[in-house]
């Protein structure tokens, strides 16, 4: 069925793919299936084939539109474990959707009634799930349907670019986990994260362009690309961070800036080698429950062409360290006290939920909704964050990197269903 369904995919556009999806999965059993898209702001599941995100407003219903908190479809999203329905939903199955380990959104499915419930049939599921998300990738970039369906009001210019040329939000191998988000997801102007690994090293990067304007984003989008440019012509960081304050100066003639954070991990040893450019530090969450500030000497911002050189700082991490990269807007934004969220808000709310056990994209997805909901959900300023977790020299084993990432079980054993598959009486979480 899964190698019809791809032959099947080749010249079929999004907008067919529920109806594709229904008749093959139909033909071995699983009935009715509908796949339920997160979102911009990981807040909504919005069924593909049913109205957009945005549409109904406040007043969204299933089953076109299922939220995040408190449902089961939810919890398959947020876990990436598989779901059973409620009482009321005999036979019906929550599945989560990953590209890699990026969360896409959820199908779900209904049992026909001669279908045996067994270990084999969750695999079965899983196999699906991570098909049609990696059909729905292939297809989304070409979709303007996929773009309205996930988000709920207006985007602005700047944020359209913003998104177009970031990497996904999460990233993970045996070795690190990456994962990041960015508020206020409609309106962002000058933050971009990127992310890449050539062998063993990991580079990061993080850029703060000046303002809250279009000019922002194409700042922003001029830096991330003048970067990406030399570090695939293998360029180190400090040469690195010399072409985008030659790339801005050259544009702007010094009326525009950006601060940001350069940094390469070595993934086999843990050093990590980085540096400021008129940016806030970065910190280490240690051992679960310690934050670590960084230290070096900051240079001045890119593009205000004042001669000064980046310093180079080397620091290294521990087995299981988090590393943060943040912007200002997630820890000097005020609320209508004039209260700062503040860095041990930021570390605190990390740590907490580190000692939860959860994996880190569901973490991520609920400061930012911490974050908003302190400033009544409106911010002031651009807000990111990306946290890598780093191994250690032994790789992860792969159920630790599923646990981390939110992904579902690598094995199960064939005496029992998994424990996700329980069934429910209601939808609290």
């Amino acid at each position: 069925m899964l190698g019809d369904l791809i032959a099947a995919s080749h010249v079929v556009t999004l907008e067919q793919f529920p109806d594709l999806v229904a008749k093959h999965a139909a033909k071995v059993g699983w009935l009715d299936v509908k796949i339920y898209l997160a979102d911009l702001q990981q807040v909504i599941l919005c069924r593909l084939g049913g109205q957009a995100c945005g549409s109904g407003g406040e007043t969204e219903s299933a089953p076109d539109v299922v939220r995040v908190e408190g449902t089961l479809a939810g919890r398959a999203f947020q876990t990436g474990g598989i779901v059973a329905g409620g009482t009321s939903e005999a036979g019906q199955w929550w599945v989560p959707m990953l590209d890699g380990t990026e969360r896409l959104g959820v199908l779900r499915a209904t049992a026909a009634p001669d279908t045996e419930m067994d270990a084999q049939a969750a695999q079965d599921l899983r196999n699906l799930g991570g098909l049609i998300a990696l059909m729905t990738v292939s297809k989304r970039g070409g979709s303007d349907t996929y773009a309205r369906l996930v988000r709920r009001r207006r985007m602005n210019v700047a944020a359209e670019m913003e998104w177009r040329v970031m990497p996904p939000r999460t990233f993970a191998t045996d070795r690190v986990l990456i994962s990041a988000v960015m508020e206020p997801a409609y309106e962002v102007s000058g933050d971009v994260f990127d992310y890449a690994i050539a062998e063993e090293t990991v580079h990061l990067a993080l850029f703060d362009a000046m303002g809250h304007d279009t000019a922002a984003g194409l700042t922003a989008n001029l830096a991330l690309a003048a970067s990406r440019n030399h570090r695939r012509q293998d360029c180190g960081i400090l040469e690195i961070a010399e072409a985008v304050e030659r790339a801005l100066v050259e544009q702007f003639s010094s009326d525009r800036f950006a601060t940001g954070i350069l940094a390469e991990l070595d993934a086999g040893t843990g050093v990590l080698t980085w540096t400021s450019l008129g940016h806030p530090p970065p910190v280490i969450i240690r051992n679960g429950r310690t934050a670590v500030t960084l230290s070096c000497s900051p240079a001045p911002p890119m593009g205000t062409d004042l001669g000064v050189p980046p310093t180079l700082c080397r620091d290294q991490l521990e087995p299981g360290d988090r590393l943060l990269l943040y912007t200002d807007g997630i820890t000097e934004a005020r609320d209508h006290r004039g209260h700062e969220f503040g860095l041990e808000s930021f570390t605190d709310f990390l740590i907490q939920h580190h000692a939860d056990g959860l994996p880190v994209p569901e973490t991520l997805r609920r400061l930012i909704r911490r974050h908003l909901a302190y400033h009544h959900g409106r911010l002031e300023d651009d807000a990111t964050v990306l946290v890598l977790e780093w191994s250690g020299p032994t790789p992860y084993r792969p159920a630790r990197v599923e646990a981390l990432a939110g992904l579902p079980e690598h094995t199960t054993p064939a005496t029992a269903l998994p424990t996700s598959w329980t069934t429910h009486d209601t939808d609290a979480p």
